[in-house]
């Protein structure tokens, strides 16, 4: 589906988390007046530009890659030229979008929460986005890109982070995450982890199946107590960790070499060790997984409010979505994509497969406000996982 330099490639840089500190908590904010607001009926004047924040691998417009362009395309319809910047941590995206120079930013779930509570992002009339319909339901609403049933922007792409595993050492698939937990002295050293702050969530995750009577009901949502014991099941993981990976390339090496057999991974990596010959293959584990849905969102003060939900309108499409999601290397965000996707990708990415994407809990930023709904105790918020984290890794 991709070739291994660029899908890799773009996986490693596009998903990576950083340390970052977030608000205690969150509550909702309007947008700017030059951005339509919900009530709009219908969009004013395109003003000939659109500035576009986003991860590498969402705006191609050829010039990467000849082959490789779904902006050019937009602009010849609209008239609105695109401009856009990458960047490779939502730490980064957040600080951006503060400076008001951009009108879109396609934001992680770990970036959302903050860019509503911080007013840096408008509320979105879906009216004003036809394609918005055929996004599958269960991206919509979602604590990730909605506030009180309002939304605040457009599903992109989706994905798992799924068990990655060595077919030499597992004769058979895994079923648990308990190969690189509670019986990760199996493999002592050979185990691996995605290294950020969010992997706590990962141990949150195992913990709901395994240890039910501390009942968490979300992994970003997690008491003191909760809180405590995802942290004591890192520190115990912590003795069998070959690395932490951020960089691809250094998962992708480990498995070849055998260095390391069991760990959490993304779809497209597999896609590359399959492509190279390597023994490996990956699971969904009974007890589900993390992951992600990215939302492109517009800027409280857009300068370019018309042009900016022309492109949401337009990524939404299933053609330019279809092209944005496979480059990538993720599920797209409506059905229809898939007409136009290579054969066989949307069944790799299980695009549309409601009961396996109910089993993904979709990064969402921690914050003091419980995203599970709780309002009789404060969870631990993202700045507190980060220090957690630091603790963890020792």
């Amino acid at each position: 589906m991709l070739h291994k330099t660029r899908g890799a490639r773009i996986a490693a840089t596009a998903l990576a988390i950083g340390s970052i500190a977030v608000l205690a908590g969150c509550g909702t904010s309007g947008g700017g007046s030059a951005a339509p607001s919900e009530e709009a009926e219908e969009l004013g004047d395109y003003e000939g530009s659109v500035s576009l924040l986003a991860w590498p691998g969402y705006v191609e417009d050829g010039s990467n890659d000849p082959a490789v362009d779904w902006v050019s395309a937009f602009e010849e319809e609209t008239g609105c030229e695109v401009v856009s910047k990458t960047y490779g941590t939502s730490d980064e995206a957040v600080n951006l979008m503060k400076t008001g120079d951009y009108d879109v930013v396609a934001a992680s779930g770990d970036a959302t929460l903050r860019l509503i509570a911080a007013g840096d992002v408008a509320p979105v009339n879906t009216d004003l986005i036809p394609n918005y319909e055929g996004i599958y339901p269960f991206l919509k609403d979602q604590e990730w890109n909605s506030v009180d049933g309002q939304a605040y922007g457009v599903p992109h792409g989706y994905g798992a982070n799924l068990l990655l595993y060595s077919t030499d050492v597992f004769a058979e698939a895994p079923t648990s995450w308990d190969v690189v937990f509670d019986n990760a002295g199996d493999n002592s050293g050979k185990i691996t982890a995605y290294d950020s702050p969010i992997y706590i969530a990962d141990a949150a995750v195992y913990l709901m199946t395994h240890q039910p009577e501390l009942g968490i009901e979300n992994p970003y949502a997690l008491d003191e107590e909760q809180f405590a014991a995802a942290v004591d099941l890192l520190k115990a993981q912590r003795a069998h960790i070959g690395e932490y990976w951020s960089d691809y390339l250094k998962e992708i090496q480990a498995f070849e070499t055998g260095d390391s057999v069991a760990g959490t991974t993304w779809q497209v990596i597999e896609n590359v060790l399959e492509g190279s010959g390597a023994a490996t293959d990956v699971v969904l584990p009974e007890e589900g997984a993390t992951g992600w849905s990215d939302t492109w969102m517009i800027a409280s003060d857009a300068a370019s409010p018309n042009c900016a939900y022309a492109w949401l309108n337009y990524i939404a499409s299933p053609e330019a979505n279809a092209q944005a999601t496979e480059y990538f290397g993720e599920a797209p965000s409506n059905q229809a994509a898939c007409e136009f996707r290579s054969e066989g990708s949307c069944e790799a990415y299980h695009a549309g497969d409601e009961e396996y994407a109910s089993q993904i809990w979709y990064w969402t930023t921690p914050i003091a406000d419980c995203v599970d709904g709780r309002t009789d105790v404060e969870c631990v918020d993202y700045s507190a996982w980060t220090q957690a984290w630091a603790e963890i890794k020792g």
